[in-house]
């Protein structure tokens, strides 16, 4: 019997042959487990409860695509979808608007860091105390809008009580620190912009929009991605300023898949787990394709394919 060691955990010299490889290995192990547990089966969990029907306490019943059909038909769950569909393209308008307010606070000017907390705010604040603001805001009675509309002579407009105008409302409250998020994200990516490329750009005469577009923006490129996906998870898993401001009326006229996906599953109107994690599978595999696409185009643009 030979008395060389096998290769293996066991073998202290192996150990310290691999330890630049194992010492990662093993401080990602825990935050893996975590997301292996937490995340990963919770998403396989849901695709396996869309296929029953289930009211979350009795026995399970099998009925197969059943809830996903039920989907194709449901005038509510429509609606949802295109309202997913407006805080997606609106939302998206918290990129320009952080990156341009994060530009402003990048200069040296006086009170720059008064100004700097103040566009910092909204960040901080919780977003039901964000749908309380604007709710206030919104009142038809008392609230600072319709007062700015009569000091310029406009009639009151009831934003949470109109169906057509309810939804573009809460999405304005969203916009609010979401482009707040959006300028931190701008600010840190402008503390790593190469100087050395500014002042060269300069000496060969760019300025202005040039400069931004050329030099500025393709260095920004690793917070615009994560202003992208923050800001389309945000939109599409939008519920408590719903919840808080209208409550997903008036008459469900500002109901998103998330909040549907709640009212379905947990709330007075049903108790359909199954129909909820239906829902939920869809919402789901919405964002998996953003997020695929932007994950897809950043690996390209490191590889240098374009």
């Amino acid at each position: 019997m030979s008395d060389t060691a096998l290769p293996g955990a066991a073998d202290p010299g192996w150990i310290r042959r691999n330890r630049q490889t194992l010492a990662p290995l093993l401080f990602l192990a825990p935050g893996m487990l975590f997301f292996l547990v937490y995340v990963i089966l919770p998403i396989f969990q849901s695709f396996n409860i869309s296929l029953y029907e289930w009211d979350g306490l009795g026995q399970p019943a099998f009925i197969g695509l059943d809830n996903y059909r039920e989907l194709a038909s449901d005038r509510a769950f429509e609606v949802s979808l295109w309202n997913n569909l407006k805080w997606l393209l609106l939302y998206l308008a918290a990129i320009p608007g952080g990156l341009f307010i994060a530009l402003f606070l990048n200069q040296t000017v006086a009170g720059i860091r008064i100004y700097k907390s103040l566009f910092f705010f909204p960040f901080v604040i919780s977003q039901v105390v964000v749908g309380l603001v604007f709710t206030w805001f919104y009142d038809p009675t008392f609230g600072l809008l319709n007062a700015l509309l009569e000091g310029i002579g406009l009639a009151p407009v009831n934003v949470l009580g109109d169906p057509q105008l309810a939804t573009y409302g809460i999405i304005v409250a969203g916009l609010w620190p979401q482009i707040a998020y959006c300028m931190i994200l701008y600010l840190t990516g402008l503390n790593a912009v190469d100087p050395e490329q500014v002042e060269a750009a300069r000496l060969d005469g760019a300025k202005g929009w040039r400069m931004l577009w050329f030099v500025i923006l393709p260095q920004l490129r690793p917070a615009t991605f994560i202003a992208f996906v923050v800001t389309i998870i945000g939109a599409l898993r939008s519920f408590d300023l719903i919840s808080i401001m209208t409550n997903g009326g008036p008459f469900g006229s500002t109901r998103v898949l998330s909040f549907y996906m709640f009212e379905k599953s947990l709330s007075e109107y049903g108790f359909r787990m199954g129909y909820g994690a239906a829902i939920a599978v869809v919402l789901f595999l919405i964002m998996l394709c953003f997020i695929a696409y932007f994950l897809w185009s950043m690996w390209r643009d490191e590889r240098g394919l374009r």
